[in-house]
């Protein structure tokens, strides 16, 4: 079972990002996930920065994925998605159809992001022939889901792509054309100052009576937990998951990371050190205390 560090989903200062990934090279993951999939505004690095580090962290032997936006809805983003798709030299996470669409073209191999609502087996065969080649699930797909859409998937004959289950990180529950964080702070969206760059970990948003329940990160909503599929590694074993992802935090991902790496090697199933993943069981992602 391989260990992937997913996308950063936060606007960080540039030499903050950089320094992140350069200590990422020593840690035990498999797979580096680079590239913005929230904001196009968020320029700290901007779309050669990001292939001259994918081409840096490469040399230390791990895969490099570049990741999509997850909503594109200009030309200047497609510009820039072609760029990367054109490149060459690495799979695309692609997180919009219109990367689906652009990877096909040129005959690039893909991964099919979480944002891109692969509900049945039938879909997943359709991506299979435009070149997908790992399957990343919706937040809200949990193991039954999963293991259905994958028996249906093998009874047709079919050979599943390589699987990889969201681990550990807040959980992107949505995406939209309006910026959140700008709409908190009361400034327009193209005169928003980039003011995500002031939250590393996302907006905290709390309820009327003050208990902590999402997390606001420019377009995206978040869940407020740090969601830890570690306890439930023998039931991902039983699946099949090929990779666990583990999102990029402002803290502690080292610590992180070297958990799961443990975890990964062992026989049973790590504590639990983050919060439990309800869609995981089928249930509510949370659960707010009675009042």
């Amino acid at each position: 079972m391989k260990l992937s560090l997913g996308p950063l989903q936060y606007f960080w200062p540039r030499e903050r990002t950089l320094a992140f990934y350069r200590e990422a090279i020593h840690w035990p993951v498999d797979i580096v996930y680079l590239g913005e999939t929230v904001c196009s505004k968020r320029r700290e690095l901007r779309t050669a920065d990001w292939l001259a580090l994918a081409e840096e962290l490469a040399a230390s032997g791990k895969q490099i994925v570049l990741s999509t936006l997850a909503l594109i809805e200009a030309e200047s983003e497609l510009s820039v998605l072609d760029r990367q798709i054109s490149h060459g030299g690495f799979w695309i996470e692609a997180n919009d159809l219109s990367a689906v669409q652009l990877c096909r073209e040129k005959s690039r191999p893909f991964v099919a992001g979480p944002t891109l609502n692969v509900y049945n087996h039938r879909a997943l065969a359709m991506l299979g022939e435009d070149g997908l080649r790992r399957w990343v699930p919706g937040v809200e797909q949990g193991r039954a889901l999963i293991g259905e859409l994958k028996e249906a998937f093998v009874a047709d004959g079919a050979a599943m792509p390589e699987l990889e289950v969201i681990a550990w990180g807040r959980l992107p529950l949505s995406f939209s054309a309006r910026c959140f964080t700008a709409r908190a702070l009361d400034v327009p969206k193209d005169q928003c100052g980039f003011r995500c760059i002031d939250y590393p970990d996302g907006m905290p948003l709390a309820t009327r009576e003050g208990r902590p329940f999402l997390r606001i990160n420019g377009i995206s909503v978040q869940g407020e937990e740090i969601t830890d599929l570690g306890p439930e590694l023998p039931e991902l074993r039983a699946l099949g998951v090929d990779i666990l992802r583990l999102y990029p935090q402002a803290d502690g991902m080292e610590a992180v990371v070297r958990h799961f790496d443990a975890a990964r090697g062992a026989q049973g199933a790590p504590a639990r050190i983050g919060e439990r993943n309800g869609y995981w069981h089928g249930e509510p992602g949370m659960r707010m205390p009675a009042a």
